[in-house]
């Protein structure tokens, strides 16, 4: 069963669960932030895009703070996996669980469109289903995507493989003109040092059907049924 985490302000939490529950097939609960636990049975958990608690203060500054968060914290620390996309990448930070900060984009401006990523690590739980270098479309929608992490973080961030994507263009180069808000080294997404949490600014869920267009996002879906489904054949 796939968890999906519901702050105030969450408006991708319906998406994740359409993409998880109808066309993953997944089993599927939303999970209130006022929760104190996980749902029994409970293999991978979502947080999704939105605007949890307003933005208030700062993105995912409150959401942090939830009861629910110290449920899916412990839930990481045992090897569960965790996504957060977009806004949830954003409370993962704020959270602990992933290194750096997200800050305003550098043109200050809200950024609705397609960017293209290049999979940087295709060993983990959420990219297994991709092959090293693979170039993918997905849209952004964020006012605050620009990820940061000063000099010493970043380098250990590099040489323990937790880059997992990077925006590029079409043909997979890592340029500024591909860069869309100013993240450091066109950094995307991100994994924790263990890999089992990961965060990424574009939307998988947008881009997971074929009505929409586009179904690179689903590979991330995919992936990560195909780990749990190992882990389970192993335990």
């Amino acid at each position: 069963m796939i968890g999906v985490i519901v702050f105030p302000g969450s408006n991708c939490d319906h998406d994740c669960y359409h993409v998880l529950k109808h066309v993953m097939g997944a089993s599927v609960r939303f999970v209130w932030h006022k929760e104190r636990e996980l749902p029994a049975g409970t293999e991978a958990a979502v947080l999704p895009g939105g605007f949890a608690y307003g933005d208030y203060l700062r993105t995912g500054a409150i959401a942090r703070l939830s009861s629910v968060m110290a449920a899916v914290e412990r839930f990481a620390d045992k090897g569960g996996p965790v996504i957060g996309i977009c806004n949830g990448f954003q409370v993962l930070v704020e959270a602990g669980l992933l290194p750096g900060a997200l800050l305003r984009n550098s043109g200050m401006k809200f950024i609705c469109r397609d960017v293209f990523l290049r999979v940087e690590n295709a060993g983990t739980p959420f990219t297994n289903s991709f092959r090293q270098g693979a170039v993918l479309r997905m849209p952004i929608a964020h006012g605050e995507g620009n990820y940061f992490l000063e000099g010493p973080a970043l380098k250990t961030l590099n040489e323990n493989n937790q880059v997992a994507f990077r925006y590029s263009t079409a043909g997979g180069g890592i340029t500024p003109e591909a860069n869309p808000n100013g993240s450091l080294e066109n950094i995307a997404g991100i994994t924790n040092r263990q890999g089992n949490v990961l965060g990424m600014m574009p939307h998988p869920e947008r881009s997971a059907e074929a009505v929409l267009g586009n179904t690179d996002g689903r590979l991330i879906f995919e992936s990560l049924f195909a780990w749990l489904r190992t882990k389970t054949s192993r335990g």
